[in-house]
């Protein structure tokens, strides 16, 4: 039972993930569509708006939900609760409250305030690639990676990540 379980719970990890992907870049849209002279940018903003309500409502809140009722199940399942799951859990804590801020960005665009430019927003759609790689490099060294170790790779990521932002900005102006 564990396994099927476990099974489930990846499938939920991964359609929510891809819709923490993606409603970023519907945010970004959103907002460069407010650049835009009208009719365009009605147009677009109702589109976007559409296609982010469908996206946020229809996979990424349920997706969010099924994947903390079989990650809990899971646990239930497994027993004792090892130190790498702690700090797992904690990634995972920081990824929930990173989508309760999509949420707040959602709401307030569905409300048709715009609080964040195009280039914020696109760091900040960065920051669920940040804890996937934290929660799968956990998941998948455990006891291998020392502490140490695992904080550096994951502070030398970020600064790579936020590298090829800056260097993808320069590139498209």
């Amino acid at each position: 039972m564990y396994f099927y379980i476990k099974a489930i719970h990846i499938i939920f990890i991964v359609t929510w993930f891809a819709g923490m992907f993606y409603i970023p870049r519907l945010f970004i849209y959103t907002t460069e569509a407010n650049e835009k002279p009208e009719p365009d940018k009605s147009i677009l903003q109702k589109q976007f708006g559409i296609m982010t309500k469908r996206l946020w409502m229809g996979i990424t809140w349920p997706s969010a939900l099924l994947t903390l009722i079989f990650g809990t199940w899971m646990g239930f399942l497994y027993g004792s609760v090892p130190q790498w799951l702690w700090i797992k859990l904690g990634f995972v804590a920081g990824l929930y409250l990173y989508h309760f801020s999509l949420q707040k960005i959602y709401s307030q665009q569905q409300r048709g305030i715009f609080k964040y430019t195009s280039q914020q927003l696109r760091i900040w759609n960065e920051i669920a690639t940040i804890f996937l790689v934290a929660i799968v490099m956990i998941v998948s060294v455990k006891q291998s990676i020392s502490l140490v170790w695992g904080v550096l790779g994951l502070i030398l990521f970020i600064v790579i990540l936020m590298s090829a932002i800056k260097i993808y900005k320069l590139l498209r102006k």
